[in-house]
């Protein structure tokens, strides 16, 4: 924990840096190996894929979308000079950005803008405060498990103990007035892809580092698409009228993990890094 942490706030020295890059899945892609695990996969009692186990995203991080960078990668980048060409995650519109409203891309430009240096809480990214990440963002961070109980797909992070169950056996969604940090999923088999359509999200929450954003009247559509038994991606098509000037869609690569171990993790809203973010222009801790 501390480790990610300090890389958020470029308070870190090399060595740290470089580990939490090997954490977060930085290093450049590798050939795929041959999939050791059956394919198709067999299905379950409920007629459910089984496509259980440890997933990580080929390239990790959640400092920016375009491109898809983590904490670590940027200070490397600008401090070090290691550049890593990472493309945006962004696929779709094909320029590789958030078609952002003039409003909404004022506001993110704002919060980029102060993420280093911030004066008030609200400029600290809400990941850093130990706020969950929610959905999609937990999706290109840490490695995630995926349980597969009849008539449910669950995921769990071992960071923020965060879990997700998505229902796959027809049920409604849930009342509008009820807002949750993970939305509220619900999810259908189409071959070997998982679509789930996410809603009521409570959007405290930012979509990385430097501030991308929806509202809580964005609707997302998921789609885990499983290629092999050992290749996943992860697709999020966002739509929000409120926010953007039309739906976008990103895209993650997954990889399977067979020997992955979740380790303990720990993080709390009043944690002192956050607080240690929160620096005046001066330098001077602003207590607030």
């Amino acid at each position: 924990m501390r480790v990610h942490r300090a890389v958020r706030t470029l308070g870190v020295g090399v060595a740290l840096v470089a580990l939490s890059a090997s954490l977060a899945g930085q290093s450049a892609p590798t050939r795929p190996l041959a999939s050791t695990r059956p394919w198709p996969p067999p299905l379950g009692p409920d007629g459910q894929p089984d496509v259980q186990g440890s997933w990580r995203p080929v390239i990790g991080g959640t400092h920016s979308l375009d491109p898809a960078k983590s904490g670590a990668s940027d200070f490397e980048e600008r401090i070090g000079g290691v550049v890593r060409n990472n493309p945006s995650r962004i696929v779709d519109p094909p320029d590789g950005r958030i078609p952002y409203q003039e409003w909404a891309a004022a506001l993110q430009k704002g919060l980029e803008a102060v993420y280093e240096n911030p004066t008030r809480p609200e400029h600290i990214d809400t990941q850093t405060r130990c706020l969950v990440p929610g959905v999609p963002r937990l999706y290109y961070f840490p490695t995630f498990r995926i349980l597969q109980p009849p008539g449910s797909v669950v995921f769990v992070w071992d960071e923020y103990h965060a879990f997700r169950v998505v229902p796959v056996d027809g049920r409604p969604h849930v009342g509008s007035n009820i807002r949750l940090w993970m939305g509220d999923g619900r999810g259908r088999w189409e071959g070997h892809t998982l679509i789930v359509e996410t809603a009521n999200l409570k959007a405290k929450s930012r979509l990385d580092v430097v501030g991308d954003f929806f509202t809580d009247t964005a609707r997302i559509v998921e789609r885990f698409i499983f290629v092999d038994g050992d290749t996943m991606r992860y697709e999020a098509t966002i739509t929000d009228p409120r926010v953007f000037t039309r739906p976008w869609t990103m895209r993650v690569a997954n990889r399977r993990m067979p020997e992955e171990e979740f380790w303990e993790w720990a993080c709390h809203e009043g944690e002192r890094d956050a607080a240690n973010s929160s620096t005046r222009i001066d330098g001077s801790v602003d207590k607030r």
